[in-house]
This record gives C-alpha cells, structure tokens and sequence, in this order.
C-alpha cells in the first residue's frame, strides 16, 4: 500500500511540475510534509539542499531519497518512476503537438501564460526556504530574538557573492556549509 501511495504522490508531482524542478517544491512540500507527514521541515530542507548537491534532477533526487527513506530500494524506485512517468508522457505528447502546431498565435500565448506561473512557484520555494532558514520551524516572526543571524550572514554574503562576482554556485555553497558549520561548532 505505501508503495502505491509512494507512486500517486510522486506521479502528481511530475504531472504538476511545470517549470522545472525548483518550480516542483512547493509540490513536493506539500506532498511529503504536508500531506503525508514523511518528512518535518527541516529534513525537507535537508532534502532539497541534498538533491541539489547531488547529479540530476532536484525532483528526481527528491523522489528517489524519499521513496528510499519511506520504503527502501523498491520504493526508490517506484517514487521515482512515478515522478519521471507523466513527464515522459507529457513531453512527447507536447512536442507532437508544438511541432505540428507552433506558428499558432494561441501556442505562444498559452507558453507566455505559463512564465509568470513558473516564476511564483520558484519565488514559492525560495521564500518558504529563506523563512525555514532565517526563523527556524516556528516561521515568520517580528521579534528579533528569533531570527538566526548567522544564516542570515551568510545568506546575505552569499548573495553578494554570486551577484558581484558570479562564481560558480557549487562553490558559494561549499564555502558557505563550511564556514556554517565551523561556526556552529564553535558556537
């Protein structure tokens, strides 16, 4: 039974995840966290900051960490077909579809509707994280006792960084978990 609740959660993912994986998180959020209750918050940032780190897909990664974490190796396996599925399904069919049909004014309208969609959902992500990040579980809080101030440190250091300097990101978060962890350790 967790296997085919593994299987639905993650193929209404990869049916919902228009825009990439990053623009899947609240996606994914809501299904392991909220939903399902298999991951806090925190592991789930955990997760995301895992499934970056590592080759391939953000959604992928996270489907087959979870899967493997619920269920072992067969539910590694089934989260992640059940995430790459519809999208293979999907993809063809649209690319049928734009091939035969992409001088079509309503084609180019329908894909310059969805920009703005896939920009509030990676803004989605990125705010739920910075939240997680700065206030802790409890979220948004005016009172300043509250706030981690070397998260944001280095959250603001990190973002100078790579605007000014343009680095490669890998870079920036290795330095940042290093000097994180160095300084909770310390601390």
């Amino acid at each position: 039974m967790i296997l085919l609740k593994l299987f639905w959660s993650f193929f209404q993912i990869g049916m919902f995840s228009i825009g990439g994986g990053m623009a899947a998180m609240p996606l994914i959020q809501n299904q392991v966290v909220d939903l399902n209750h298999w991951l806090t918050l925190t592991e789930f940032t955990d997760l995301i900051t895992i499934a970056e780190m590592t080759p391939g897909p953000i959604a992928i990664n996270s489907a087959s960490f979870v899967g493997s974490r619920i269920a072992g190796l067969p539910g590694a396996i089934i989260a992640t077909i059940g995430c790459v599925f519809p999208s293979c399904v999907i993809v063809s069919f649209l690319a049928w579809v734009y091939y035969k049909y992409k001088g079509l004014t309503v084609v180019q309208g329908v894909l310059s509707g969805l920009r703005p969609a896939v920009v509030a959902l990676i803004a989605s992500a990125g705010v739920s994280i910075f939240i997680l990040a700065i206030w802790g579980e409890n979220g948004f809080s005016i009172n300043p006792e509250s706030i981690d101030y070397i998260s944001l440190l280095l959250f603001g250091t990190a973002v100078f960084i790579l605007r000014r300097w343009k680095p490669n990101p890998i870079f920036v978060m290795l330095g940042s978990g290093v000097i994180g962890g160095a300084i909770y350790l310390i601390k």
